[in-house]
This record gives C-alpha cells, structure tokens and sequence, in this order.
C-alpha cells in the first residue's frame, strides 16, 4: 500500500486532497508522503536486521533538507556524491560517522570538508583520487578511512545511462589494478583502506547481479587479507529497483535473506545505500492542463510542467504512470503529456490513454519522489516548483516555489 489514493473520486496524499494543495500552492508542485517514506526506509533497513550493517540513503535520489530530516530521525546515514550533499546531509542532523562520500569526481576542498567533519568513509573511484586524498589528509595532520570501489564486470540489465559496474563504465577499479591500490594504500601515511565499495547500477529488478558481484568481492577480500590488508567495511551500494510499470523488483526482504546467508560468519560490516527504493513512490509530480490541442494525428494534453521538471522521460525514456486527479466518466483519449518547453524532447508521456481532460483540470505523475526535483533545472528561464511533504493531517512545504527574483540572484 502507499499513500497516494482515491477518497471519493479524488486522490489525496494521505489526508489531504491533491486538489486542494494544487489549488493553494500552485503547480508543477511535488508532494511526498511522509508515512511513505518512513516505511520504505523501514522496510529496507529491517530486511537486514541479520546482519552487523548501516542503511546510507542516497541522497542524490532525493535531498531536500526535510526528506533528510526524516529520514535522519529514523537513523539512517548518507551516502553523498558533493560537498553540497555533505552540507546538507549535516544540516539534516546526520551523523557524521554515518556518512560515506561516493562518486570519481572528487574536489579537493570537498575531500577537504569531509575529512573535517570526520566521515566514515570515501568510496575512492581512481589512483589520482587515492593520492588526492592522502594529499590533503596530510596537510590537515588526519587519516582518512577509504574503501575502493570495486568494477565486477556484471551486467545490472538496466538503462546502459544507469549501468555503473561494467568494465566499459566509468565508475570504479578494476581487479588487477584494484588490488594494487590496495597495496599502495597500505603504504601511505594518511589513508587507512578498511573497505571495499561496489555499485553496479540502478533499477535493478533481479538481485542475482548483486550476488553475482559479492561472490567476487569475497574472494578478493580473501586475496587481500593474504597481503595483510584487513578489510571490514563491504559497502554493497544501492540500486534495487521499484515499479514504474510492470517491473516486479524484488522485496528488500528478499535481498536482505541472500546477503545474510551469504555473509554469515564472515565478519563484515554491511553498507547499504538505498535511494529510489525510499524516495521513488514516495512523490507524486502534480500539473495543470493548460491548453487541450487536437491534430491529425494527435491529442496532445499541454501541461504546466515540463522536462526541467521532470526530465526522467527525455533523459531515459522512462515511464511513469500518469492518472487524472479528479475521476471523470469522459472517454478514454490516447493522448500525448507534454510541456511547454521549446523542444520535441520535452514529454512527461507519449501515447497515454487518460480520460478526456479540460483546460485547468491536472494530473498527478506518479512514481516521482526520486530523481524528480533533484535533477530540476531553470531551463528555459523557467521556475521550480514546490516541494510539499504530507505528514497525515499536517502540511510541511519543504520548499517555497521561485520567484523571478531567485532566478537572477547569483547574476549581475
């Protein structure tokens, strides 16, 4: 069950009518359900309560300083891929000993700012970066903890733009020169490697590739201890999937059962970083049509948000389930969801049979707490939209709309 229903023919987010938020704080507007949120993340950090582990949400699926606030009261950790995910994260009451710094592009004030905050770990992603980091851990008399993100060479079977553990992808080491590292590691004076990292990917709807990936983490991890490198942290990433459409990813429930048994008696502390699994059916983006357009060979439904909204479906061609928010008895049109942006790319749905809307009625676009807002943009010269969190009968507005002041603000 979530949290997103119809109550006498309107859909409401918990206790409250969609409707009603629309029509008091406009749209594009973003609602999240907050009872939502809390149970995803409890359902995915109990599924391995059989295991010494820590669930790090992934911040960049979702970073609005009240979902982390959330979320951070249920204690989760963070995994962060920027210094600006480290300030937030911190700002959201995070501790910083639950907090691992992802991604290959690491700054040097960014390595700067965490070792500060004394984080528990980065997931270092190249050579150059190891000695980066050993670099200014030296300048400020610290050790940082590291882990190496390990590339498996398994296919996730997901959008080759969200395949991130194959040998042709960017992220990670490889075996052989992985193992080398380590071993330069073990040398240098300001870094300690008590982990290995691996993320193959996102969507994922089987967890045979996870596994696929641990059986080889696990004899590396043999390997390396043989060379006197104890590794005690196994960061296993996020990237279990949720449903669009028709996917059925596996339960966390399930996944946490095969990774106990895999694990047992192995002594290792588990990292999880779960992102869309949290956030992704916790949000709804709600529209308004704006204008109705019939063609030859189309109907097109013109809404008010648009690609810099959401871009999932132009970046990804991704679906995402749209419905009316008031039920209608009109009949079913096919129609085409777009924006108003200046390009054929911008689309929220191609083909969709809705029934007939009109001018200012709206549609709710589900499936959209997770790489919705974060990856927004002013394209355009467009505003953002509004960020509303639904607690039962309260209503947080976990972020104003902008105004046209905020777009030239950082400009002269």
């Amino acid at each position: 069950m979530h949290h997103f229903e119809f109550k006498n023919n309107e859909l409401h987010a918990e206790n409250i009518s969609i409707a009603e938020l629309a029509n008091e704080y406009g749209t594009p507007l973003y609602v999240y359900s907050a009872a939502t949120l809390r149970r995803h993340f409890k359902a995915f950090d109990s599924a391995f309560t059989g295991l010494d582990h820590m669930t790090c949400y992934s911040v960049k699926a979702n970073s609005n300083l009240s979902v982390l606030r959330l979320l951070a009261e249920m204690g989760a950790g963070m995994d962060i891929v920027s210094g600006g995910e480290l300030f937030r994260a911190l700002k959201a009451g995070v501790s910083s000993s639950k907090i691992v710094f992802s991604g290959v592009g690491k700054k040097a004030y960014e390595i700067a700012e965490a070792l500060k905050a004394d984080i528990l770990m980065f997931n270092v992603e190249s050579v150059g970066e190891m000695h980066r980091i050993n670099e200014v851990a030296m300048s400020m008399n610290k050790t940082a903890r590291i882990s190496f993100r390990i590339n498996p060479d398994v296919d996730p079977k997901t959008h080759p733009y969200i395949s991130t553990g194959m040998k042709k992808n960017k992220f990670g080491l490889d075996m052989v020169t992985a193992k080398e590292a380590y071993q330069t590691a073990k040398k240098l004076s300001n870094v300690n490697p008590v982990g290995i990292d691996c993320h193959i990917g996102s969507q994922l709807t089987t967890i045979e590739p996870f596994l696929e990936a641990l059986d080889k983490l696990l004899a590396f991890r043999e390997e390396l201890g043989l060379l006197g490198i104890e590794i005690e942290h196994l960061d296993l990433g996020g990237g279990l999937g949720i449903t669009y459409d028709e996917e059925q990813p596996p339960h966390p429930k399930e996944f946490g059962e095969a990774l106990s048994k895999a694990l047992e008696g192995k002594n290792l502390k588990v990292i999880l970083e779960p992102g869309r699994v949290i956030a992704g059916n916790a949000g709804i983006l709600v529209t308004e049509v704006i204008y109705t357009k019939k063609t030859p060979t189309k109907d097109f439904l013109i809404v008010d948000a648009a690609m810099n909204d959401l871009v999932r479906p132009s970046l990804y061609q991704s679906y995402h389930n749209i419905s009316e928010v008031v039920k209608n008895d009109r009949p079913v049109v096919d129609y085409d969801v777009v924006g108003p942006i200046c390009e054929s790319g911008d689309f929220l749905a191609k083909d969709r049979e809705i029934p007939e809307l009109m001018q200012g009625e709206l549609l709710a676009v589900y499936s959209a707490g997770a790489y919705g807002f974060t990856m927004s943009s002013n394209y355009n010269s467009r505003l953002r939209a509004a960020e509303i969190i639904v607690d039962g009968d309260d209503v947080i507005v976990a972020r104003r709309r902008e105004t046209y002041e905020d777009l030239l603000n950082l400009e002269s």
